[in-house]
């Protein structure tokens, strides 16, 4: 039994998990996955949006500006990279200069401080390698970077560290509510009970919604697909990149990343199939055209990777964050896409204060979380140091990212810590690095079974069937 069941694992149900763990209330956060922010939040443009582009009065307009503002801080505080970049949006014509007038005028109207328009040497001195056919771009300083995934952790465990508990792999397939509180089952039969529900649930959220009889919203899951660049790539982009947006989104970005790599997406395609992730040749062949409009000398051939996430598509074309008309204890955070990431922060401050009635406060609430030890980050006294007190640090994992077997420990060992390769990789980055896991991968295998006390044959990418292993051959 519960007072509060958070649906989704996702940032804003993590964020939303840590700001409901300063009261003296018992918390559930669920995801239907092996892990935090393993959904829509493990595959996106990682970009902190400066809230330009949202209708002015818009929910999206409102809680984007708050949650920029909020983000430095926030970051800071939970130990999570964040860099405040600034944002360019390209001109190439008469008519993208009119659009850079119009979000111009719409950013200042929600609050956006700092807009600009900028020409010729002033556009080339913030992004030298920008295409010389440019004819100016809308310069928005407090836009900026994070890493999505490492901010959901984050707020994931500081949330268990103050008592919140984390349920994996609970896809929940049905609610009923009797008795003043919900009964939410799992396909696998597990139960839970809550005096208050808040759906978080990405692009199934509508799904969600509809087993309380609430068909307010609709969600359409978006396709987009992305390719990463090796960190030869530096340099070739300082800020946040975009082009004139469309009606199906920000368009193709080419942004750093605040680990040095270079991303470059998404397109753009409205799919039916909610897990559909694949990426084709062709989708990926647009992304790399689009890119090369903004900035023709950056090098594909450096690609190490690319990857598909999902956009949660709502047709109210907002976020929805209200108490449902069918049940006010059940809170929807429906419709997060774009700029949902940016938006979190604020997000998870109102739903928590949506759920929140006369609770009392904890008195040793810590709304920080230890800061992950990062053994490349270490001055040679600092890591032999360590190392004398902690040996594990000094066996390196991962050799393309400089991962060491005390992080990977310490990340399977920290509250809702890692499960499977793809946990790992998401708190550590071994495996993510120019070999993709091609030296790492197998040591991962061990560790994890030898930590967790089981099979290397039960080890898993990321839940579910996807074992590494099949059996062993002797």
């Amino acid at each position: 039994m519960y007072d509060i069941a958070i649906i989704g694992a996702g940032v804003v149900g993590a964020l939303t998990a840590r700001e409901l763990s300063r009261y003296d209330l018992r918390v559930v956060l669920l995801d239907r996955l092996n892990d935090v922010g393993a959904g829509t939040t493990r595959a996106n443009s990682a970009i902190v949006h400066a809230g330009f582009d949202a209708p002015t009065g818009s929910l999206k307009a409102k809680y984007n500006v708050a949650g920029t503002a909020a983000m430095p801080a926030l970051c800071e505080l939970l130990h999570v990279p964040y860099q405040n970049t600034g944002s360019l949006v390209l001109a190439f014509d008469e008519a993208d200069r009119n659009t850079l007038n119009d979000l111009k005028t719409r950013g200042e109207q929600n609050g956006v401080p700092g807009l600009e328009i900028l020409e010729g040497e002033a556009l080339f001195a913030k992004e030298p390698n920008a295409n010389p056919t440019c004819t100016g771009a809308l310069w928005a300083p407090t836009a900026g970077i994070v890493c999505p995934y490492e901010l959901a952790i984050a707020g994931a465990e500081c949330a268990a560290s103050n008592g919140v508990e984390f349920l994996r792999e609970f896809a929940v397939k049905a609610i009923d509510f009797t008795d003043e509180q919900f009964t939410l089952r799992a396909d696998d039969e597990r139960e839970i009970c809550a005096k208050i529900v808040i759906n978080a649930a990405g692009v199934h959220a509508d799904e969600i919604a509809r087993m309380i009889g609430d068909d307010s919203f609709s969600i359409t899951p978006v396709k987009g697909e992305y390719l990463l660049l090796d960190k030869t790539q530096q340099g070739v982009v300082n800020t946040v990149v975009f082009q004139c947006p469309s009606p199906m989104g920000k368009g193709v970005l080419v942004s750093p990343t605040v680990h040095g790599n270079v991303l470059v997406g998404p397109n753009a395609e409205q799919v039916d199939d909610r897990f559909s992730l694949t990426t084709t040749a062709a989708a990926l062949q647009e992304v790399q055209q689009a890119a090369k409009r903004s900035l023709p000398d950056y090098q594909v051939r450096d690609t190490i990777t690319s990857f598909a996430g999902l956009r949660a598509r709502c047709d109210r074309h907002d976020f929805v964050i209200e108490p449902s008309a069918v049940n006010a204890r059940f809170i929807h955070a429906g419709g997060i896409e774009s700029p949902g990431l940016s938006a979190a922060p604020a997000i998870a401050a109102a739903l928590a204060e949506m759920a929140v009635s006369n609770a009392p406060a904890k008195p040793s609430w810590n709304p920080s979380r230890a800061k992950p030890i990062r053994v490349h980050e270490l001055d040679h006294e600092e890591y032999a140091a360590l190392v004398k007190e902690q040996p594990a640090y000094g066996r390196i994992i991962c050799r393309c990212e400089t991962i060491s077997e005390g992080e990977i420990l310490h990340a399977i060992h920290s509250p809702a810590g890692a499960r499977d390769v793809d946990g790992i990789k998401r708190r550590t980055r071994s495996g993510m690095g120019r070999c993709q896991g091609g030296f790492c991968g197998t040591k991962l295998l061990e560790i994890i079974a030898h930590e967790l006390d089981m099979p290397m044959e039960d080890v898993t990418k990321s839940g579910g069937n996807s074992q590494v292993l099949l059996g062993r051959t002797k």
